[in-house]
């Protein structure tokens, strides 16, 4: 069975306490193990940190998907001075899997929307686990559209397995809203800069993330579809899934390589969740560097998307 937790931080806990109670028994017993402890600290430590460069893809799934890595709200309240969100897509309700709203950025008005999901079972309910409904996407044209007429640049979140795939979404209209959300970006008129803080999956992702700057986290993944939708499509066999995440080549190194993403923003050792204030802080330099290469660029924003976009990945010929 394909493992599905990122678990080796509880390895390396389950050995600090191990160490911890050492340091006490040696204590007790009034014999000086220190110099031992502290190279078996040292040790524990380099080898934490090796660990943590050489993850699988598959690890990096996982890791991506941590319940405690910092979501799109804590992004947006950590880089904006401030902002307010808006609610509603004006025709159906309001998906709470999309936030977005209007704020500043170092003193600059921006629009800012992200896919949201919850750090417990009450808020992924409540969030639907971060897939968003059809008036998820209609949210966010509504707020494009806003930006566009008041020229704000647009700052986008990524972090979903998917757009929902239920009935009741299929009859709202997924497929069209999620269209048009694709079609509305790529001629929006003001710089777009999409960051992948988790996991990006599908078209749900994909929604987010036509821009001029894509900016992906290291331990995050960005690809067609989830490992796990992958595998049960090729092979019928979910449990290939861990196959299927070195095949799809989703890590922020290998979306690099092949000229899709832009940056590629270094999270502390054991992932964002273990330092988002540092996390949130590298987020906002390196949106603040695009975006502001972006704006004294100038140009036909729309244009350059375009042949952005045709330029991607690499192609064989023979």
């Amino acid at each position: 069975m394909v493992k599905r937790q990122f678990d080796y931080e509880d390895k390396y806990e389950n050995i600090q306490d191990k160490i911890k109670e050492l340091v006490e028994l040696s204590g007790s017993l009034d014999f000086d193990l220190s110099g031992e402890i502290k190279y078996l600290e040292s040790k524990l430590q380099a080898i934490r940190e090796i660990k943590y460069q050489n993850l699988t893809p598959w690890e990096k799934v996982l890791l991506a998907r941590h319940a405690e890595r910092p979501t799109t709200i804590q992004y947006i309240e950590g880089i904006c001075d401030e902002w307010i969100e808006l609610h509603g897509d004006r025709m159906y309700g309001d998906d709470q899997a999309v936030v977005g709203g209007i704020g500043t950025f170092n003193g600059m008005p921006v629009t800012v929307l992200g896919h949201q999901r919850g750090k417990d079972t009450n808020e992924n309910i409540k969030r639907n686990f971060g897939m968003p409904h059809p008036e998820g996407y209609r949210k966010v044209q509504r707020l494009l559209n806003q930006a566009e007429k008041f020229g704000r640049p647009v700052l986008t979140f990524i972090d979903t397995q998917g757009a929902y795939p239920g009935a009741g979404a299929e009859e709202r209209g997924q497929p069209l809203a999620i269209a048009q959300d694709l079609m509305l970006l790529s001629g929006l008129k003001v710089p777009i800069i999409s960051t992948v803080i988790g996991e990006g999956g599908s078209g749900g992702a994909l929604a987010l993330g036509v821009c001029d700057r894509l900016i992906m986290l290291s331990n995050s993944v960005f690809s067609v579809a989830s490992a796990e939708t992958c595998a049960s499509i090729l092979t019928k066999d979910v449990n290939r899934a861990e196959d299927m995440a070195e095949a799809l080549k989703l890590t922020a190194k290998d979306l690099k390589e092949l000229d899709i993403i832009d940056e590629i923003v270094p999270e502390p050792v054991g992932g964002a969740h273990t330092d988002p204030g540092e996390t949130i802080a590298l987020v906002k330099e390196a949106i603040a560097r695009n975006l502001y290469e972006v704006m004294e660029n100038g140009g036909d924003l729309a244009e350059q998307r375009y042949r952005r976009l045709r330029a991607m990945g690499r192609f064989n010929t023979k």
